[in-house]
């Protein structure tokens, strides 16, 4: 290895140069300080001055995982070498770009290269592993022969336009050409696996020689969540799959991501040719791609929605007229035009550019102002990375470092950069506001919102108001908060009132809903004046600003929600409450929400997922307000909602805890992966029984199917328990921790086996026991409104059949009847309304005689006692269906279920506007005598006693 070679016999730097790298970067010059001898030898081999070819950086990798007999090095030898190579390149690479002798191109394609070749080598080292364990991977090719599979990599992102920055991570997904199974021999000493398992291996190999944290680092963060169904799915798909998914499932978004895919290194040509035959069509159509407007818009929206909601100036990449934004523009033109324009098919932001100002997509002074800021923000983002080798696009806070990267950057001080800086903006922001935009036009053919009818419109308007709500508004006009605002936010107030007063008037006919919603109006206006982005969002939607006044009137809650988080307006305002997402579209906008977040930023990602739950429960509330939906879509939707959150909480807690551990072993004796991770999240009561309402926190049970004593893979390694129990806690943090976003969800474990003092996950072996030997009967209820959320499918099965069979054990209806009606009086005693309240003709819907647990025990009895005749009474866990099943059994009278179905849903229906108005499950005994007569009479009718009083 290179850094064997005596010290004192290499590069000698000046003063002067030295200088430059300590202003630039204290990870840099701390390398060159703790390996000054290594550093010099490197740099005499390889000068500042020059360039590095592909063929030498594939030597250094060569020459940095040799052993001293110049053998190929044992794995922590080898990952202990490349980590070796990666600092001196970096300190190499950091130093070069100080002293400005490198091209920015120049630079990337390095460090992109190098990347190339680190997961060239992985792959080939992991395989030749792999291959002495289970042999080949082979496959029957179309002509009916056995074929040898390969994987191909794909680098997306910034690595498939070798365009990779100082501390970027690398973006990659894991192609293999088909179903198959490896040659593996028992006689040879190897055992044969299926090709998905191999490939999937094969995966983590290559992602744990280079992204693995040691003692020396890593080499590049390994980033898998552009791969199809993203986290929590295969690491390696095969080429049929790959196909089905771009015709089936692809997005838009995801056309952005796969435009700069590239293959890394040589696959065989007929591979190699068959994936660019599924990429092309699936990027690029050859007509002009007016599709894909509407998918832009949507996504310019996302863009400009997370920059109003970070407010976030300091950061370079994903701030107003940051890198992203640049990179939207150019990708934008290249997806509408680029299959009439193959100029357009490259991969190179610089290179695409520069074909659109060809083409005149981009006028020629666009053009220059577009990579000029583009090729500043690189060289800016190149400084602050060095600065700690941090993958972060945040301008320093410290001031010593300020003045630093000012210096490096060749400006005599820090506010010289930022204007530089802010001038690039403006530059990069006004194309960008161009681009895909389409201002509501509002429904009126006349001119009202036009400036000069104000005054009209508010002497209109005041003869609607009260007199109070009159002095409110000229209150908040006058008020301090209004005249210290910005000039740039006051013109976008004035520009946003005319919508509002229209939006008011629009409703003068019903008084009493104007009035009502104006104090929440001026309350949210309050909120958002300094944020005054949601100023332009409201001038821009006057239509939708007008369905805004109903919502606020009809509820406090949804108005509160509003005005404490602003960033939910853009969902309302772009009225996505007209449709209603089903689970696979949830999964898909919170997928594409997460790729926006680096996989280390906790922060962030706790925020996203508290936003994704607030913005569609936002949107399930509008939809159940406006358009008044049926209680069972609402629940429904609630539901699913829930179930993604959890859905994308596991696979991000799981990815996280095996980088730190590695994987657990399974039961079967092999280590579990991303798809089977041997890990599963049950749903308890309302989460269970698809039945969550707006402020339903989640009851949950962890099942795991992990080899407990087994240690984990990784090099700090951990048993399974451990690895199980962190995995649970990892979970509770994601979904319970307090943000200024708020909780996603209140998570309550007390069903678990054994309850608070129980251990936070178990084994399905142990649910199994403690449900057949130990649990309460109360349990066995709580485990008819159970069911499988996400995780694990094999995990999940096992679960179903425990389930199933502990609500089908033989049991007496006698015996059923005593215990669930026990359980009901002694829950009656504890959370029904106390005697004064009856008194004073008060009748809580849920907790009381005749509410909603007294339907609910109904159906659960129903499961207990009739389950061991009638197995198909195990299979729902939501009361609606359960009355239906028993009723088409003919256990029960259609009748009696059909009665019971009408008031639980009639009930549940006042439940959620009474949760949307802040109102008390407390009501008017009066207003609810059938339903409740109803109720209690079935019950008495059912369990041959009067229910609980």
């Amino acid at each position: 290895m290179l850094s064997t070679v005596p010290s004192g016999t290499g590069f000698q730097p000046t003063a002067e140069q030295l200088q430059v790298l300590q202003t630039a970067s204290e990870f840099a010059y701390q390398v060159w300080q703790s390996r000054t001898g290594a550093c010099q030898t490197f740099l005499r081999s390889y000068p500042l001055q020059s360039t590095l070819t592909r063929q030498q950086i594939d030597d250094l990798i060569q020459d940095y995982t040799l052993d001293e007999n110049y053998q190929l090095a044992n794995e922590d030898k080898v990952m202990s070498g490349l980590r070796h190579l990666r600092m001196l390149l970096m300190m190499r690479w950091i130093w070069q770009d100080a002293l400005a002798v490198i091209e920015l191109e120049q630079l990337t394609d390095e460090l992109s290269e190098f990347a190339d070749g680190c997961i060239l080598f992985a792959k080939d080292y992991t395989y030749q592993q792999l291959m002495a364990q289970y042999g080949q991977p082979t496959f029957i090719n179309a002509k009916g022969n056995v074929q040898v599979d390969d994987m191909a990599i794909m680098a997306m992102g910034k690595l498939g336009a070798h365009e990779l920055n100082l501390s970027s991570d690398i973006d990659l997904i894991f192609v293999h050409q088909a179903r198959g199974e490896t040659d593996g021999d028992k006689a040879k000493g190897t055992r044969s696996i299926d090709n998905k398992r191999f490939m999937t291996r094969l995966g983590q190999g290559i992602i744990r020689l280079l992204d693995n944290n040691t003692a020396d680092g890593f080499v590049f963060r390994v980033d898998m969540r552009l791969r199809p169904w993203g986290d929590g799915s295969d690491l390696a798909i095969h080429l049929s799959a790959l196909q089905k998914y771009f015709a089936q499932h692809g997005r838009a978004w995801e056309r952005f991501a796969w435009l700069k895919a590239r293959v890394v290194g040589h696959i065989e040509q007929p591979f190699y040719d068959d994936i660019q035959a599924l990429i092309k069509p699936f990027v690029f159509r050859y007509y002009v791609d007016y599709s894909a407007f509407s998918a832009l818009r949507e996504m310019k929206s996302l863009i400009q929605n997370q920059v109003a909601q970070r407010e976030d100036l300091d950061n370079i990449k994903l701030g107003a007229g940051g890198i992203r934004d640049i990179e939207f523009i150019v990708q934008a033109f290249q997806l509408i035009y680029g299959g009439r324009h193959p100029q357009l098919q490259v991969k190179s932001c610089l290179a695409a550019m520069q074909a659109l100002c060809q083409l005149e997509y981009l006028e020629e002074r666009t053009y220059q102002e577009l990579q000029a800021a583009y090729r500043f923000l690189r060289r800016l983002e190149h400084g602050i990375q060095a600065i700690n080798d941090q993958q972060t696009q945040r301008l320093p806070h410290d001031t010593q470092w300020q003045h630093n990267l000012a210096l490096t950057l060749g400006f005599d001080n820090w506010e010289g950069l930022l204007a530089t800086l802010n001038q690039h903006r403006y530059h990069v922001n006004v194309p960008f506001e161009r681009m895909v935009t389409e201002r509501q036009i509002p429904d009126q053919e006349d001119d009202e919102l036009e400036p000069e009818h104000l005054n009209e419109q508010v002497a209109r308007l005041n003869e609607v108001l009260t007199e109070e709500n009159r002095a409110l508004l000229q209150g908040f006009w006058q008020s301090k908060m209004v005249a210290n605002l910005s000039d740039e936010a006051r013109e976008r107030l004035d520009n946003a009132y005319p919508v509002i007063v229209h939006a008011l008037l629009a409703h003068q006919e019903q008084q009493q809903l104007a009035n009502t919603a104006l104090p929440r109006l001026i309350t949210l206006l309050e909120a958002i004046c300094r944020r005054s982005i949601y100023l332009v969002m409201i001038a821009e939607n006057p239509n939708a600003t007008v369905e805004l006044i109903p919502m606020l009137s009809a509820s406090p809650w949804i108005a509160k929600e509003l005005a404490q988080y602003p960033v939910l307006l853009d969902t309302f305002l772009q009225q996505r409450y007209r449709h209603l997402p089903d689970k696979p579209e949830l999964r898909d906008i919170l997928r594409q929400q997460l790729l926006r977040v680096e996989p280390n930023d906790e922060e962030e990602l706790l925020s996203v997922l508290r936003l994704f739950k607030k913005n569609q429960v936002l949107a399930v509330a509008a939809s159940d307000v406006l358009a008044e939906r049926p209680i069972m879509k609402v629940s429904d939707s609630l539901t699913y909602i829930a179930a993604v959150v959890l859905e994308a909480a596991l696979e991000r807690a799981f990815a996280e805890i095996v980088k730190r551990y590695g994987y657990p072993i399974g039961q079967d004796g092999d280590p579990v992966t991303e798809a089977d991770c041997g890990f599963a999240i049950i749903g308890y009561g309302k989460l269970g029984g698809l039945e969550l309402s707006y402020s339903s926190d989640l009851d949950l049970v962890f099942l795991h199917k992990i080899k407990e004593q087994g240690m984990t893979t990784g090099e700090k390694s951990v048993s399974g328990m451990k690895f199980a129990a962190r995995l649970a806690q990892k979970l509770m943090t994601y979904l319970n921790t307090q943000t200024r976003d708020g909780r996603a969800y209140e998570v309550d474990m007390r069903l678990r086996p054994s309850g608070n003092a129980g251990m936070m996950v178990v084994s399905c072996h142990a649910f199994e026991t403690y449900q057949l030997e130990k649990a309460w009967s109360w349990e066995h209820q709580a485990l008819v409104r159970a069911r499988a959320i996400c995780g694990d499918k094999r995990v999940t099965a096992r679960f179903c059949d425990i389930r199933r069979t502990v609500l089908a054990l033989p049991r007496t209806i006698e015996q059923v009847r005593i215990e669930v009606t026990s359980m009901r009086i002694k829950m009656q005693k504890h959370l029904g309304t106390s005697q004064w309240q009856q008194q004073a003709g008060k009748f809580h819907l849920k907790q009381d005689a005749g509410g909603i647990v007294d339907i609910e025990f109904l159906a659960q009895f129903a499961v207990l006692a009739y389950s061991h005749e009638h197995p198909s009474l195990t299979k729902w866990s939501d009361n609606v269906r359960i009355f239906e099943e028993m009723a088409t059994l003919g256990i029960w009278e259609a009748q009696v279920c059909q009665d019971l179905t009408d008031a639980y849903l009639r009930i549940r229906a006042a439940t959620h506007q009474l949760a949307l108005s802040e109102q008390s499950l407390l009501v008017d005994e009066s207003l609810w005598t059938e339903t409740r007569a109803l109720v209690q009479a079935q019950w008495q009718h059912l369990m041959g006693v009067e229910s609980a009083e």
